[in-house]
């Protein structure tokens, strides 16, 4: 049985779920977490790695013969790392950066929705300089509702 060294991106529970688990599999060969931490370092290695220092994971992922990188977070993906590292022979676990947008951006999902007719709650999108605007939106809401603010524009 072929084993895989293993690079896991991320620092969260989501990344503490996905360590335990992975570091469960017979498959697996030497495991690394970036940066990982203080729970993730029981099930492998927590390396001082930066997500979304794509430079530095490339060198890891040459320097110790890495097989396959499980993404945590949207982050790197939003910032196009399974584009980055697409051409090389490593599998990346995660969507590209055009698929990662609909987690990345709240604004780009809802428009997507509202585009392909699938159904979600009522939105507008608005910047600092309409901010006037968008308190008046939310005068014509019903709480409970949701804001969230997107720093990524697409």
């Amino acid at each position: 049985m072929t084993k895989l060294n293993i690079l896991l991106l991320g620092s969260g529970g989501r990344e503490s779920a996905l360590a335990w688990k992975i570091s469960q599999s017979p498959r697996t060969g030497k495991f690394f977490i970036a940066p990982g931490n203080g729970g993730t370092d029981r099930y492998g290695v927590n390396v001082k790695l930066s997500p979304l220092d794509f430079d530095a994971i490339e060198r890891f992922v040459a320097d110790n013969a890495i097989d396959m990188i499980v993404v945590g977070n949207e982050d790197p993906l939003v910032a196009g790392i399974y584009d980055r590292i697409a051409d090389s022979p490593v599998l990346v676990v995660g969507p590209s950066k055009a698929g990662a947008a609909l987690e990345g951006s709240k604004d780009f999902a809802k428009r997507f929705m509202e585009r392909h007719g699938i159904p979600t709650a009522r939105y507008r999108s608005f910047s600092a300089a309409t901010l006037a605007d968008g308190k008046a939106f939310l005068e014509t809401l019903a709480a409970p509702y949701v804001l969230k603010l997107s720093l990524i524009h697409i």
